[in-house]
């Protein structure tokens, strides 16, 4: 019986420590030495196919790893142009000074609100009720103005009685 390159007797057992075992298995015989050397993928392709590490897998990792970079770049870039430079906010904010509930119909948001001289803007005022439902709103648009801060009273109808009165955002239309 051939077994590894070497003929071995039919009487003899091969056991898992005996020398004929190991010399198969660490490549030590003559015959399994040459066939190693003259092509050395021939043993590790299967091995490495049967592990998933063959040329197609390491390509369809490689174009994984590209697409997966290349959408991160765009997603990137898309908010870089969202938030970039262009949103200017002409140094626009806000303050609420206080507020008066005159009736259950009415109430006064008084605010201060600062934008760059010369540019217009218009804020969303409203007002809520004890469960902070919005009860009245209303959009007030502030005229250009060589000052920076003006304080602005803005008188909101309501549904029912209101417990307060913010501004919910200002913006530069």
């Amino acid at each position: 019986m051939a077994h590894g390159g070497r003929v071995l007797p039919l009487h003899q057992d091969i056991h898992p420590g005996s020398p004929e075992l190991s010399d198969q298995h660490h490549g030590t015989t003559a015959a399994t030495s040459a066939d190693a050397s003259a092509d050395p993928r021939a043993a590790g392709g299967a091995l490495a196919a049967r592990y998933g590490r063959s040329p197609g897998a390491r390509r369809r990792a490689k174009a994984l790893a590209i697409a997966a970079a290349a959408a991160v770049v765009v997603v990137f870039g898309a908010w870089a142009l969202w938030a970039g430079p262009g949103q200017d906010d002409h140094g626009l904010d806000n303050d609420v000074i206080g507020y008066q509930v005159l009736s259950d119909h009415s109430t006064v948001v008084h605010s201060s609100i600062s934008v760059d001289p010369g540019t217009r803007a218009s804020c969303a005022v409203q007002a809520l009720d004890k469960s902070y439902t919005i009860v009245g709103w209303k959009v007030v648009t502030l005229p250009v103005s060589s000052e920076r801060t003006r304080s602005v009273s803005t008188e909101v109808a309501t549904t029912t009685r209101a417990v307060t009165g913010l501004i919910h955002s200002c913006w530069i239309p």
